[in-house]
């Protein structure tokens, strides 16, 4: 980071700590945060716990809340960038198509996304069929052992990196990750643990294995090289929290195993 960047950073910073709660966002970080004059928000269908379409057929959830109130605040219009995969928004990240997105923090994302801290934390599990041997998340990991999941999805990254024995067969999306574990017979299939569950309540014959692989943790992202963006974002996330506008739109959305994060450390 340059000097100019650090200061940017701080100014970014004091400006968002000294300003009152809902107060408009600062000129300079609404030309980096909305630099066509609008702001793009980058939603991914393919998390039905954060997001969908409703009867209206536009986006909505958990996280167009969140765009909506920020784009409030940079007194923009707001336009989504609808994305059926998480690891679409990701791969576009240094395209220029969007100015904001709600993903999955990861080490591999951060090195073109700036993340905040998460606004709220989901799980990661396995579906597989009611005859399955496979009955705790330590069975998982055994050779010849096929697991189903999104391409580029969080729990994609996190299991390419920790499994050792198991493979990963990749579908384009989340959603279709689940037909392919059906249709070629696979062991499992590795996903949120929300849509797993509806759809082993939807589809005789399937179960949920119980517990997690990991902690999904979903946070806001702007790309990386918008450092006063980025340090508003992350005030703005805290906010959001502290205020309880999260968890009333956890609620208001029906997703009560979406539990809002915990306060970012100092």
């Amino acid at each position: 980071m340059t000097a100019l960047d650090r200061r940017t950073v701080v100014a970014a910073l004091a400006g968002a700590a000294s300003a009152p709660a809902g107060a408009q966002a600062p000129a300079d970080v609404v030309r980096e945060l909305a630099p066509t004059g609008r702001l793009r928000a980058a939603i991914n269908l393919g998390n039905p716990v954060l997001a969908g379409l409703g009867p209206d057929g536009e986006p909505a959830g958990i996280t167009v809340d969140l765009a909506r109130e920020l784009a409030r605040r940079l007194s923009v219009t707001i336009e989504f960038v609808r994305f059926d995969g998480a690891g679409k928004v990701t791969d576009s990240a240094g395209k220029n198509v969007w100015d904001v997105a709600f993903l999955a923090v990861d080490p591999r994302r951060a090195e073109e996304i700036s993340f905040t801290a998460p606004y709220v934390v989901i799980e990661g599990t396995y579906l597989v069929r009611e005859d399955s041997p496979l009955r705790a998340i330590d069975d998982f990991d055994r050779t010849g052992i096929r697991i189903a999941v999104g391409r580029g999805s969080a729990y994609d990254l996190f299991l390419t990196r920790t499994l050792k024995q198991a493979s990963l067969v990749r579908a384009e999306t989340s959603e279709a990750s689940m037909q392919l574990f059906s249709t070629r017979g696979l062991e499992a299939a590795a996903g949120v643990k929300q849509p797993l569950v509806a759809f082993a309540r939807a589809t005789p014959g399937y179960r949920v294995i119980p517990g997690r692989f990991m902690v999904i943790e979903q946070a806001m992202g702007t790309p990386q090289g918008r450092p006063g963006a980025s340090a508003y974002l992350r005030h703005f996330v805290e906010e959001m929290k502290a205020s309880g506008f999260v968890a009333e739109a956890v609620a208001r959305h029906n997703q009560p195993d979406a539990a809002v994060a915990p306060p970012a450390s100092r």
